[in-house]
């Protein structure tokens, strides 16, 4: 009885080895297919790549990457990249994709960075207007304009243009990375061909000021135009003469005569003899002759 216990307790144990061996050997295959997926050569960066640059041949290199790890859009020929302007900083290491790079045959520079349909203005600068040197590429500014309009003889600041993005600062294409203030004395702005107007004409005008503003707030506010008379809260104060005071008029009653004294004749009798007539007033009685 102990004898086919065991026997059968073996049995069960070397089926149990055998699934766990069946079982491990799948997963280990299963990983090696995967390791040995076709591989296919993929363009990357052979070092770092500022913005505007020409991609050269020392620029790139080719590189094995399995098929499911490879970008949509990149390249696997170093001679679809070469001759290219790079748009967008490229590090060492990363693949070469087309949102990287400037269209074909657009060249390198600053004309690569320019979109269709848009243009690169100058405008000439100092540390004042450009903020303290803080408006380099890739930030954005406003327009301000400050000038004498026709008709009027005091000076007035308006806002010309909004929003407005840099794309260089001097023959500088790119932001320095520590974030320190670059003083030159050009700065290109990135306008339509009727802001570029605008802004060609606002700097023959007058005086132009460049106002620095968050990448992130793109709204354009509705500014108005500020002129002298507004910065104060008051202008030149009206004098007015004091009044006269009024003094209350006393009204006098009208004099009146006084009454005139009553009369009163009284006849007397006496026998015989003529009547006496005697007048009698408020003052007394008189007896008249």
């Amino acid at each position: 009885m102990n004898r086919s216990r065991l026997l059968m307790i073996g049995v069960v144990a070397l089926a149990l080895g055998a699934f766990v061996s069946v079982l491990v050997y799948k997963n280990l295959q299963g990983r090696g297919s995967s390791d040995n997926e076709a591989g296919a050569d993929v363009v990357v960066a052979a070092n770092d790549i500022q913005v505007g640059a020409r991609i050269e041949e020392h620029d790139v290199r080719t590189a094995k990457f399995p098929s499911s790890g490879i970008p949509p859009g990149a390249y696997g020929k170093r001679s679809q990249v070469l001759g290219r302007g790079v748009i967008i900083p490229v590090s060492k290491g990363e693949f070469i994709l087309p949102s990287k790079l400037a269209p074909e045959n657009s060249g390198s520079g600053l004309p690569s960075l320019i979109p269709p349909g848009m243009r690169a203005v100058s405008v000439r600068v100092n540390e004042v207007v450009s903020v303290a040197g803080f408006v380099g590429p890739g930030t954005r500014v406003d327009i301000l304009l400050t000038g004498t309009p026709n008709g009027s003889s005091e000076n007035q600041t308006t806002t010309v243009l909004q929003n407005v993005a840099v794309i260089a600062s001097g023959h500088t294409l790119e932001r320095n990375a520590s974030g320190d203030a670059q003083n030159t004395p050009v700065i290109t702005l990135l306008t339509s061909p009727e802001d570029a107007e605008r802004l060609t004409l606002a700097s023959a005008e007058g005086k132009i000021q460049l106002s620095l503003r968050n990448p992130l707030d793109t709204h354009q506010d509705g500014v108005e135009a500020a002129n002298a008379k507004g910065l104060y809260k008051s202008g030149t104060p009206v004098v007015t003469p004091p009044r006269a005071p009024v003094h209350p008029v006393k009204q006098h009653k009208a004099e009146q005569p006084p009454p005139a004294p009553s009369v009163l004749s009284v006849e007397v009798y006496q026998g015989d003899k003529k009547p006496d007539v005697v007048k009698c007033t408020d003052e007394g009685c008189q007896e008249s002759k």
